[in-house]
C-alpha cells in the first residue's frame, strides 16, 4: 500500500464533527456576600449544588450528521428510504445508505425507532 494512500485512508477515518446533545444554558450562581462589619458573627454559606445538565458529546460522522439533520426536520418522524431520498440518494439504494447511520444514532439515543403495521419502520427525533 502506497504511503499517500495509507494517510489518505487515515484522514478519511478520522472524521469526525461534534454534535452537542442538551446542552442547556446554565446562569451561573451568585454566592451571598459575606457581612464583614465590626460584628463577630461568622456567616457560613451552604455549599451549592450544581444541578446544571451534562451536556453529551457525541463524535458523528458527516453522513450520520446529516441524517440526524433530516429526522430533526421531520417532527412526525421518517422512514428510511425517506431520508435517503432527501439527502439526494437514488430510489434503489436510499434506504440502505440511511440504515448504517440510523443504527449509529440509536444506539446514542438521539433517535427513537418506531414499528408500524408490519415490517413499516419510522424514526423520530428525542
Amino acid at each position: 500500500m502506497r504511503l499517500a494512500h495509507k494517510r489518505k485512508v487515515q484522514m478519511k477515518l478520522q472524521k469526525r464533527i461534534k454534535a452537542v446533545v442538551g446542552q442547556k444554558p446554565v446562569a451561573p450562581v451568585k454566592a451571598k456576600p459575606v457581612k464583614t462589619a465590626d460584628t463577630v458573627k461568622t456567616v457560613e454559606t451552604a455549599p451549592v449544588k450544581e444541578t446544571a445538565v451534562k451536556a453529551n458529546v457525541v463524535a458523528l460522522t458527516p453522513k450520520q450528521q446529516q441524517v440526524l439533520d433530516i429526522v430533526v426536520s421531520k417532527p412526525d418522524g421518517i422512514n428510511p428510504k425517506g431520508i435517503g431520498l432527501e439527502a439526494g440518494q437514488d430510489d434503489a439504494k436510499a434506504a440502505s445508505w440511511a440504515t448504517g447511520a440510523l443504527k449509529k444514532l440509536l444506539e446514542e439515543n438521539l433517535v427513537v425507532k418506531e414499528q408500524l403495521s408490519g415490517n413499516k419502520v419510522i424514526y423520530k427525533a428525542l
